[in-house]
């Protein structure tokens, strides 16, 4: 079998791994991902170096130079990456040496692979974490737009996925911008959580360099450089912090998603999906299927397993940093794509569907969804305890089911005998536009609640 050693760390080894073990050594095949970030970290890392005397001035802005030209080399995609390497920092080095000599080699004092990958993947989670809030904001502003047009639209509200209680088009809308409001917070308390550089911790232990962590942190545009060093080369908390924040992101998608689907199917009608958001049957012609949405759907479990697996190859790992460590980053890069593009895809539909107003109503009518109203009447203005109302209510209810109508179709003669004492202004509450006007308590489906609600939102996200 073919055997090939790295020279970059080979001197300790006669011989070098063979083709398997370079095969499952090497992560170059993903962590190319990390190029951009890689590079900003050793050319802060070598202006630190000059600045503390460490290395010379020449030294460092040649090797600061022959980063630039790297990062041109793998953006034009002309950069030749290599497996022997095993991963990103090795291949630019190699590369750096070819360029500038020997001064590449002074690149790497007072600074390990560990904290090297540490403050990497940092740097790419903490843009990810931008990126993110602002895929979120773009869908809830789809979200306000959505509640803006139906704000005192009538639909049935559900609890068991049966008729509850009439709500408004525009609150249910807002119910899940309040949702993604809460994403957006805890991607934010992430990246506040994670701004912290690993840089200068080297392998495990610090360095006996005279380095000026504060000066690279400030570069790279960190709050402050982590405290201990064995944590910094260490800790992935800022990674399952990302995929435990997008997990509950993307648990939020997938019950939208599911109400999308369950909406737009001929039983519902509550909405019709844009084409560019449907595809067609194979064989059936009438059909208009949504499958952006069970997409989302289907792909929030890549999120949800990534999650878990980061954790599991964390959770018995002994301090500092081990090998094992090495398969944080296809778990989070294949999570953070998936969130991303599940988050457009949504924006694309909300943005673009259709909501049938009339169909709504009709439903919102249906079900006896008025039923608490009436027993609020009884105790506001027959003065009956609620389990009292509740039972004549639901007496009522049976009446107008036997009768095949609502309870609005009940005569007044039929409500009196079952309690004698309701009057005809019964009848002022079983409306469903009246229902909804009268939920006025803070939080409440209120029209006039719904468009101060809309007005707020889209105030924040201007």
């Amino acid at each position: 079998m073919t055997k090939t050693s790295n020279a970059m760390w080979g001197g300790r080894f006669a011989a070098g791994p063979d083709a398997i073990m370079e095969a499952i050594n090497a992560s170059i095949g993903f962590d190319r991902r990390l190029a951009a970030q890689d590079i900003a970290g050793s050319r802060a890392h070598a202006a630190m170096l000059a600045a503390t005397g460490i290395v010379s001035d020449s030294d460092a802005d040649a090797i600061r130079e022959g980063l630039l030209t790297i990062l041109s080399e793998i953006e034009a995609g002309e950069f030749a990456f290599s497996t022997a390497l095993e991963d990103i920092h090795m291949n630019v080095e190699a590369r750096l040496r070819e360029l500038i000599g020997a001064p590449a080699g002074r690149l790497h004092t007072a600074r390990s692979r560990n904290d090297q990958v540490a403050v990497d993947l940092r740097l790419w989670v903490r843009e990810q974490c931008d990126a993110v809030d602002t895929a979120l904001a773009a869908l809830m502003r789809a979200l306000v737009g959505q509640a803006a047009q139906g704000a005192d639209w009538v639909m049935p509200g559900f609890t068991h996925l049966q008729v509850a209680q009439p709500v408004t088009w525009g609150h249910h809308m807002l119910a899940y911008v309040e949702m993604f409001a809460r994403d957006r917070g805890r991607f934010a308390d992430a990246r506040a959580r994670m701004n912290e550089s690993p840089l200068g911790a080297a392998a495990l232990a610090g360095t006996s360099f005279p380095i000026d962590r504060h000066m690279t942190a400030a570069a790279l545009g960190f709050d402050r450089p982590m405290a201990n060093s064995l944590d910094a080369v260490s800790d992935r908390d800022f990674a399952l912090e990302f995929l435990a924040a997008a997990s509950i992101c993307a648990m939020h998608l997938s019950r939208l998603a599911e109400e999308l689907v369950i909406w737009s199917s001929a039983q519902f009608r509550f909405v019709k999906m844009s084409d560019r958001w449907s595809t067609g049957s194979s064989i059936m012609p009438q059909k208009r299927n949504p499958d952006a949405a069970e997409l989302i759907r289907a792909k929030i479990g890549r999120i949800f397993g990534a999650n878990v697996a980061l954790m599991t190859v964390m959770k018995g790992l002994p301090l500092a940093y081990g090998k094992d460590m090495q398969e944080d980053k296809e778990q989070v890069f294949d999570a953070a794509d998936n969130l991303m593009l599940a988050l457009a895809a949504m924006t694309g539909m909300v943005a673009d569907m259709t909501a049938q107003k009339d169909v709504l109503r009709g439903a919102a009518a249906t079900g006896f969804s008025t039923a608490t109203d009436l027993a609020d009447w009884l105790v506001r203005t027959l003065g009956l305890p609620f389990r009292e109302a509740h039972h004549v209510t639901g007496a009522l209810v049976a009446e107008a089911e036997a009768r095949g109508g609502d309870l609005s179709d009940l005569p007044l003669d039929a409500m009196q005998a079952v309690h004698h004492l309701i009057t005809a202004d019964v009848f002022t509450v079983l409306g469903v536009e009246n229902s909804v006007a009268s939920r006025t308590s803070y939080g409440g489906t209120a029209p006039a609640n719904v468009r101060a609600q809309i007005a707020r939102w889209e105030e924040v996200l201007k």
